[in-house]
């Protein structure tokens, strides 16, 4: 008769209930993350969220040579119709574009209250951790550590002519701490430096491992890049070392560069989005990528790190703002993209 149901199949629905709510739920428990932090040390921090909180995450990655460029101008192009839940960025100042372009949400996980203000943005669109620094990487076999140079404006003498190597000006930390020279000197002053650079023969390679590799293959004797990166060469026996730039009295500082974390206005997960940036705030994480070949300096005291790995307060930061950096980034790209269309 319509309309009712045979007892023996009534018992098999009610059986299979369980199982099809509970696959409904686990679909439902997903989180997408975009990340330019390198895979190696992204995805096994992604892999223990999944473990701890049963959500599965959908994780692009960016690549070495477009580092957050490419990234970033895909959540611009999906603004308003985002795939992405999360944007874990390996630098700071293309988050700070986002926020500008209204791309972000803001949150507050619990595990931020002990942030320092300078690394989080006060209304709670991102959040910074786990620091690195732009550092000269020289060869130790071809350069002695006394005739380092002590700054980045010394890389434009004639001794190094030729001899100097930089990833890509348009993409990733490069790119930041272009920018971060720009606001820091003023653009004249800047424009000045990277034309010195130029003449001089910088040598202009993809991104910051190519750097490393460079230098440790004596193609070039000095470079600019990350300190992971120069970590990494280290642990693998590369003959590399490294000095951090511009600490001494009168001198500008190095430029420090956070990993930050924010959530995508629109995101079609929220709730698991909230999760994963509380997860990659908490000082596990800061303490995981401290230990990690990558080296990364906690932003917060107290956090478990290497004796090796230094306290950022020990490190002389570049008095210039992420906001100021933000605010560079175009004009310093296109002067920089101009000036090495070679």
């Amino acid at each position: 008769m319509l309309g009712q149901v045979a007892p023996g199949l009534m018992a098999a629905l009610a059986a299979m209930l369980p199982a099809v709510l509970g696959g409904c739920g686990a679909r439902e428990r997903q989180v997408t993350v975009f990340t330019s932090l390198d895979r190696l040390y992204s995805e096994p921090l992604l892999a223990e969220f999944e473990k701890q909180h049963g959500c599965k995450v959908n994780a692009v990655y960016d690549i070495e040579a477009s580092k957050t460029t490419g990234l970033v101008n895909r959540l611009l192009d999906e603004k308003g119709h985002p795939e992405a839940d999360v944007f874990w960025n390996s630098e700071v100042g293309r988050t700070l574009q986002l926020q500008q372009h209204g791309v972000l949400a803001p949150c507050q996980p619990a595990t931020a209250a002990d942030i320092p203000a300078q690394f989080k943005d006060p209304q709670g669109y991102w959040y910074g951790f786990a620091a690195r620094a732009r550092v000269i990487i020289y060869n130790k076999e071809l350069v002695p550590a006394r005739e380092v140079p002590q700054s980045v404006l010394d890389l434009t003498k004639p001794k190094w002519r030729g001899k100097v190597t930089l990833g890509n000006p348009a993409f990733g930390t490069t790119a930041t701490q272009m920018a971060a020279l720009w606001a820091r000197l003023g653009p004249q002053k800047a424009k000045a430096y990277f034309r010195a650079l130029d003449e001089n023969g910088v040598v202009i390679v993809p991104g910051n491992a190519a750097v490393r590799d460079e230098v440790a293959r004596g193609s070039c004797l000095l470079g600019l890049t990350d300190t992971d990166d120069v970590w990494a060469g280290v642990r693998r026996g590369k003959p590399v070392a490294m000095i951090y730039p511009d600490q001494g009295p009168g001198q500008m500082g190095t430029l420090v560069i956070p990993n930050t974390v924010c959530k995508i206005a629109g995101a079609p997960h929220p709730e698991q989005a909230d999760e994963l940036i509380e997860f990659l705030v908490s000082h596990d994480v800061e303490t995981t990528l401290a230990y990690s070949d990558a080296h990364q300096m906690p932003v917060r005291p107290g956090v478990a790190k290497p004796p090796d790995v230094p306290e950022l307060s020990g490190v002389k930061a570049m008095d210039v703002s992420f906001e100021a950096i933000a605010q560079a980034l175009e004009a310093s790209g296109a002067y920089l993209r101009e000036l090495f269309n070679r």
